[in-house]
């Protein structure tokens, strides 16, 4: 076989299929599973733009080169960081249907909230990538659902939209965390004081009379968790109504 034909075969099998088989003896040092944890290291610490392949392989103690017997890029890269971490994420099994989707919202929840480049994934690398960890989660949610007389359709349409809250609110928390970082906030008192300007104006128009109140009356503003269970058991109720469960 040509180099060429080779590499044309290789770019259409996939990264699960090729880490499946044996790894090169003289790379024994280097696995999927050490390259996946070092990267990860990294994100969590740095942020995902730190994760290069010259700065794996320093970290890994390695050739630059050596990474790419397994990996093709830094596309391969964050797929395998990917599926480590969602092999931390759990679905209870032996509970009703509920019960498994609201663990897998707050598992996924504090998943983020300790890997927040998980909110940096593109809106493409959010929805296509697939891991085998990350299959895995969805096969347990999915049989949670199963037995409840929805079709196929209904139980993705299911799980989608209580994956659509977690991830939205999960992102918008994790956007608020990083603000105040960038800004050297400690608090939602802090916040709200450098922002007392502009909101004094706004609400001083009348225009929002419904926003007063919510900033006057609420007492919750800064219980990220309250909020998200709260939302999270609405969308379940909503769930539940429509399907008679």
């Amino acid at each position: 076989m040509t180099d060429r034909k080779k590499g044309e075969d290789e770019a259409v099998v996939s990264l699960w299929e090729r880490l499946e088989r044996p790894a090169p003896t003289r790379a024994a040092a280097l696995t999927p599973q050490r390259i996946a944890a070092a990267a990860v290291a990294i994100a969590d610490a740095e942020g995902l733009d730190a994760v290069t392949m010259r700065r794996l392989a320093g970290t890994l103690g390695v050739a630059p080169m050596a990474a790419y017997r397994y990996v093709s890029g830094k596309d391969d890269i964050l797929a395998l960081m990917v599926d480590l971490v969602y092999g931390e994420l759990e679905v209870p099994a032996g509970t009703d249907w509920r019960q498994s989707m609201r663990a897998l919202a707050l598992n996924t929840r504090d998943l983020m909230l300790g890997h927040p480049w998980l909110a940096r994934l593109s809106e493409p690398q959010a929805v296509l990538e697939l891991t085998p960890n990350r299959m895995a989660v969805t096969e347990r949610a999915l049989t949670a659902l199963d037995g409840l007389g929805l079709d196929a359709d209904t139980m993705m349409s299911v799980l989608q939209t209580v994956a659509a809250y977690t991830y939205g609110s999960t992102h918008s928390e994790i956007a608020v965390r990083q603000l105040m970082e960038g800004q050297g906030w400690t608090s939602g008192d802090e916040v709200r004081t450098a922002l007392a300007p502009q909101m004094m104006w706004l609400m001083n128009t009348g225009r929002y009379p419904a926003y007063l109140r919510y900033a006057q009356g609420a007492q919750r503003k800064d219980d990220a968790r309250w909020r998200f269970e709260t939302g999270l058991d609405y969308v379940l109720d909503g769930i539940a109504a429509r399907i008679g469960a």
